[in-house]
């Protein structure tokens, strides 16, 4: 089965992850997927293949005669897809020879254009697959997925010399829940890369600080004709509240290395609100310094509205991986390495999110992110080529082939 095969087939299952949800995995439904996933290991000959109750897959490819001592890699990717959009019913639409113009998905009826995504130009004469506009597509990341398997399949028909390889697909990643259960007891690497990004020549070892923050509002209800000096309205303190943090830092107004505060959820009423935020910063000390601002923030109108009106509530989400990776210099020199094996040259920009990956290099995993050449994740315009996907096999590879002793 080749990649292309492989990825039409994963964007099949609706794997949609559920942020309301309670459960490990938050959707049964990522199961299917897994449970497939998981013959297909066996077939392909991994050994110590497991799926989990908490819906996590891993599997091992021995090392080769002669390489048992060198380091053993990990590839790493997630199951879900994101909750922003629809992910059910999705209905790829495949472009041979794609032109580099604007794209009609017909479902919609609505285009894909060049002026919103700038590099489709570069895709030109590639084999594109799109959305037809009424879905998301699932590369994000299931071409990761695709990527990996295709990889190792390759590795065995052409008996690549390698050391340990560990295979790893998780739930739930994007709702930020993918490494809560990862068992890195069972998944012996020594370092490892997620393959799931943009351009198929990217190594990120950069992402946001990131945590969650949740105002409470208390306010009094009374009946608006006898309201005077004795009603206080939540839902006007929450506007307050919204509109005493800077305008120009929301995702809205910033780029690259600059951070902000992004109002997600707004809700209530006279009585109560609601306001959540999520808050990023690559920078430690300007992230900290956000969330100083927010409990400032709760303080003053505590002060000025009566002790209890607010009640601020911050949970840390994940942190930068620059901090681990600095320290593990080989394993970027690698990725690089295997990068321009391919004639491309290695880009790392800072994520402007998170990944498993983030959380996995604190918990004493080092890994970094590689793209697999899918662009504009959690929406309708989604998009990924085969020879995307394909360039980004021959990566994998060699990192396989070149351990690190």
């Amino acid at each position: 089965m080749n990649v292309k095969e492989r990825f039409l087939k994963y964007v099949s299952y609706w794997t949609t992850s559920d942020e309301d949800s309670q459960t490990v995995p938050s959707t049964k439904r990522q199961f299917d997927l897994a449970k497939e996933l998981e013959q297909e290991m066996i077939a392909l000959g991994l050994e110590k293949v497991k799926l989990t109750d908490q819906c996590y897959l891993y599997g091992l490819l021995p090392a080769t005669d002669g390489m048992e001592k060198a380091k053993a890699v990990g590839f790493i990717a997630h199951m879900d897809t994101a909750p922003d959009f629809c992910g059910e019913h999705v209905k790829p639409q495949i472009i041979e020879q794609y032109d580099g113009g604007d794209v009609l998905l017909k479902g919609a009826n609505t285009m894909l254009k060049v002026s919103d995504f700038p590099t489709l130009t570069s895709l030109k004469g590639r084999t594109l697959i799109t959305t037809d506009g009424t879905t998301l597509l699932g590369a994000d990341d299931k071409a990761g997925i695709a990527v990996i398997l295709s990889a190792v399949e390759e590795i065995k028909e052409q008996n690549l010399p390698h050391g340990d390889i560990w295979v790893g697909f998780t739930p739930d990643e994007e709702i930020g829940a993918g490494a809560d259960h990862f068992d890195l007891d069972y998944f012996k690497a020594d370092f490892a890369y997620t393959v799931d990004g943009d351009y198929e020549g990217e190594v990120a070892y950069e992402n946001f600080n990131a945590a969650s923050a949740v105002f409470s509002l208390k306010g009094v209800n009374v009946h608006p004709g006898e309201a005077k000096d004795i009603m206080l309205n939540a839902a006007l303190v929450g506007c307050e509240i919204a509109a005493s943090l800077p305008e120009k830092e929301t995702p809205a107004h910033t780029e690259g290395h600059e951070g902000f505060y992004h109002l997600t959820d707004m809700s209530g009423d006279v009585a109560s609100a609601t306001l959540s935020y999520i808050v990023r910063d690559h920078d430690k000390t300007s992230f900290e310094a956000r969330l100083e601002t927010l409990r400032s923030l709760e303080k003053a109108m505590n002060e000025k509205y009566g002790a209890g009106t607010v009640t601020l509530t911050i949970t840390e989400s994940y942190l930068n991986m620059l901090e681990i990776i600095e320290q593990h210099p080989e394993v970027v020199k690698l990725a690089k390495d295997a990068i321009q094996s391919v004639g491309l040259d290695p880009l790392s920009r800072p994520v402007r999110g998170g990944t498993d990956g983030a959380r996995l290099s604190f918990m004493g995993l080092p890994c970094p992110n590689l793209g697999a050449g899918g662009y504009g994740f959690h929406g309708p315009y989604e998009h990924i080529t085969v020879e995307g996907m394909e360039t980004s096999i021959q990566i994998l590879k060699y990192i396989a082939a070149h351990p690190i002793n």
